[in-house]
């Protein structure tokens, strides 16, 4: 009697052809990348917008206030689609009105750009709470010791703003690695993308879905381990103060 066919084709995750593990590796290393990127790209964009928003002039205030809220408003998608098609127009219509030509902007470059415009204004708001719970008598006392505004902010600010960051700026990290499935939208190969792939060429939906869930989900396992040792050393002699 013949053995009756397996219900799951696991030969299908081999990381060698036929297989499709080593293609869905290589989606997820092309997520993180992309969240590394963007994450990178907000964090800079954040900072610069929490100190805007706290100690500048009233027009770069207001216009941080638009960007803010214009993000954190409009669906991500709908904002992805936006600024990839949108952006890449202008930025080949401004080449092309130099004389430069169309630009080949590659699908990382791209999707690090978004990401990062998306984060940037949650990052904003995140470092601007975080900034706002150092006390000021310590801000206070490091310009009464003589302390330029440079080595305050490089010496007391960051150091202590960082143990109210940390939370805000860890949950910002594990959305922008989902985030990065948004992108499958726009036919960049991340984890989502060519698990659509696999699957629809093999038929295994399950299968292959439920593989990519778990890469996410080791994907967050390890991100929570790495957040929590950065955590208890930004917090090193911090909670015996509180």
């Amino acid at each position: 009697m013949a053995d009756p066919t397996p219900l799951i084709n696991w030969g299908l995750l081999a990381l060698d052809p036929p297989g499709w593990g080593g293609v869905l590796l290589a989606g997820l290393m092309n997520s993180v990348k992309i969240a590394l990127g963007g994450y990178s790209l907000g964090l800079v964009l954040g900072t610069g917008g929490a100190f805007g928003k706290l100690y500048g002039g009233p027009v770069t205030k207001d216009l941080l206030e638009v960007y803010t809220t214009v993000v954190r408003a409009v669906p991500e998608l709908v904002l992805i689609l936006i600024l990839y098609y949108a952006g890449t127009d202008i930025l080949n219509r401004v080449s092309g009105a130099m004389g430069y030509g169309a630009i080949d902007i590659s699908g990382l470059a791209a999707g690090i750009f978004v990401i990062g415009v998306v984060q940037g204004a949650y990052s904003t708001e995140v470092l601007r709470g975080a900034i706002q719970a150092v006390p000021p008598g310590q801000i206070e006392a490091a310009r009464a010791y003589g302390m330029s505004p440079l080595m305050v902010l490089r010496r007391i600010t960051l150091p202590a703003m960082l143990p109210h960051a940390i939370p805000g700026l860890s949950n910002l990290w594990l959305i922008a690695t989902k985030d990065t499935a948004l992108l499958a939208v726009v036919g960049f190969s991340e984890l989502t993308l060519v698990t659509r792939q696999a699957a629809g060429t093999t038929k295994a939906y399950m299968l292959f879905f439920c593989a990519a869930g778990v890469l996410y989900l080791m994907l967050t396992l390890v991100s929570n381990l790495v957040i929590r040792l950065i955590e208890a050393r930004a917090r090193r002699g911090w909670a015996a103060t509180r």
